[in-house]
C-alpha cells in the first residue's frame, strides 16, 4: 500500500526515545509543513529508522544465483520483515537493477565471494590462487559498494578440518589495495586458524567469528574490527557436523565445538567492545525476513534490547555509512511497532507499517 502528499506520523521516535511528529514528503523527512493537506499514517507507536541486515545474500540461493523474479521476491520479503538497508556480503548475481526500484531495500554490495580454489560452495565465488588475490580484490572492489569478501576458512579435504585459506602476504597485499580503493574487507571466518592473519593483515570485519580467541578482542575493540555473528546460521553448524562425520570426524567435532561455546565466545566479543550487527547470512541455506529473529538473538551474547535494535538499525546504519536518524533532510525510511522494541524484541517481528522512501507499506 502506498499513499502520496505529506504523510504524519506520530509517536516515540528511536534513538532518542523521545515524542514526536514526523513529517514526510518526495521520499524524505521534511519539516512541519504550514498545508493541511496532511494524511496521518500512524499515532502513538514506536518509530525506528529502518532495519538493517548487514549480511545478507539476495541473488542467491543453495545453488548458486537465481534470476531476476526471485531476486525481486527476496528483496521484498525482506523489505516487509522492516529490513530496508541490506548489506549483500557476495553475491554471484547482478542485482544492480534493484537500485532502480524504490519499492525494494538499499543494498551494498560486496562484490562475489573471494575463495580459495575447490574451498567454497559451488557457484558462489570465484575460485582462485594467492598469487591472483590482489587482481581478484582490485575487480570486486570496484565492483561493490565500498565492501569486498573474502573466505578466510572452509573445510580442507587433505587435512579433514577448517583450515585458512590464504598465507598472510597474500592477505596483507590485497587488504592494503582495497583500503587504496576506499573498500573495506570482510571475511566468513568459523574456526580459530584464519583469524591471527586475518587481523595481521588489517580486516575490518568477521563474519560469524565463533573462533575468535580472547587475546585477539582487546586488539579488534580498539580498531573498531566488526564482527556480523549470524547467530541464526549458527544453529546450521550441528547439522554441518553430521552431514561430514563419516568422511571428516575431526572437522565434525570442531564444529560441534564451536557450536557449543559460540555463546560464551560471542558474549566475550561484547564484553570487550567489538563492534557486533545484525546480519542473517540469507540466501543460502537460509530463508530471507529474518532480520527481526536475528537482532532478538543478539540478546541471547550480551546486548541488551536496545543494544541489539541499535545493531540492527541506526548503529549499523552508522557502521555502513547510511543516514542514522529520522531528521529533516534523511531519508524516509522507518518501521513502526506497537510496543517499546526495546523493552520486548519479539514485537520486531510484528511491525505496524513500513516506511521505504516514504511510501508505505502494511504487513
Amino acid at each position: 500500500m502506498t499513499e502520496t502528499g505529506v504523510l504524519r506520523l506520530a509517536g516515540t521516535v528511536l534513538p532518542a526515545g523521545e515524542q514526536q511528529e514526523l513529517h514526510l514528503s518526495g521520499g524524505l523527512v521534511v519539516d512541519r509543513p504550514a498545508t493541511a493537506d496532511v494524511t496521518t499514517v500512524s499515532t502513538g507507536g514506536w518509530i525506528v529508522p529502518g532495519l538493517v541486515d548487514a549480511h545478507c545474500h539476495i541473488g542467491l540461493d543453495s545453488h548458486g544465483p537465481v534470476d531476476r523474479d526471485v531476486q525481486e521476491q527476496q528483496a521484498t520479503v525482506d523489505r516487509d520483515a522492516g529490513a530496508l538497508l541490506v548489506r549483500d556480503a557476495g553475491s554471484a548475481a547482478d542485482t544492480r537493477w534493484i537500485d532502480e526500484r524504490e519499492d525494494l531495500p538499499k543494498i551494498i554490495r560486496a562484490g562475489r565471494h573471494i575463495a580459495r580454489s575447490k574451498r567454497y560452495i559451488r557457484n558462489y565465488g570465484w575460485e582462485i590462487e594467492p598469487e591472483e588475490l590482489v587482481a581478484y580484490v582490485e575487480q570486486e572492489a570496484r565492483r561493490g559498494d565500498g565492501w569486498v569478501k573474502l573466505v578466510g576458512d572452509w573445510i580442507d579435504r587433505d587435512a579433514g578440518d577448517l583450515t585458512a585459506c590464504w598465507p598472510l602476504e597474500a592477505l596483507t597485499a590485497a587488504i592494503t589495495r582495497a583500503h587504496e580503493l576506499n573498500a573495506r574487507v570482510t571475511a566468513h571466518v568459523f574456526g580459530e586458524h584464519a583469524l591471527p592473519d586475518l587481523l595481521a593483515a588489517g580486516i575490518d570485519c568477521i563474519e560469524h567469528g565463533t573462533g575468535l580467541l580472547p587475546d585477539m578482542l582487546d586488539d579488534m575493540a580498539a580498531r573498531g574490527v566488526a564482527v556480523v555473528p549470524t547467530l541464526i546460521q549458527l544453529e546450521n553448524f550441528p547439522l554441518y557436523a553430521d552431514q561430514a562425520a563419516g568422511k571428516f570426524p575431526v572437522y565434525a567435532d570442531h564444529m560441534r565445538d564451536l557450536y557449543a561455546r559460540r555463546r560464551d565466545t560471542l558474549r566475550s566479543a561484547v564484553e570487550a567492545g567489538v563492534p557486533v550487527y545484525a546480519g542473517t547470512d540469507a540466501g543460502g541455506v537460509l530463508g530471507h525476513g529474518l532480520v527481526a529473529q536475528e537482532i532478538q538473538a543478539l540478546t541471547t551474547i550480551g546486548l541488551s534490547g536496545e543494544q541489539a535494535l541499535a545493531a540492527g538499525s541506526w548503529a549499523a546504519r552508522t557502521w555502513l555509512g547510511a543516514p542514522a536518524d529520522l531528521t529533516p533532510g534523511n531519508p524516509a525510511d522507518l518501521v513502526v511497532y506497537a510496543e517499546d522494541p526495546r523493552a520486548n524484541p519479539a514485537v520486531l517481528s510484528h511491525p505496524e507499517c513500513i516506511v521505504l522512501r516514504g511510501r508505505v507499506y502494511r504487513p
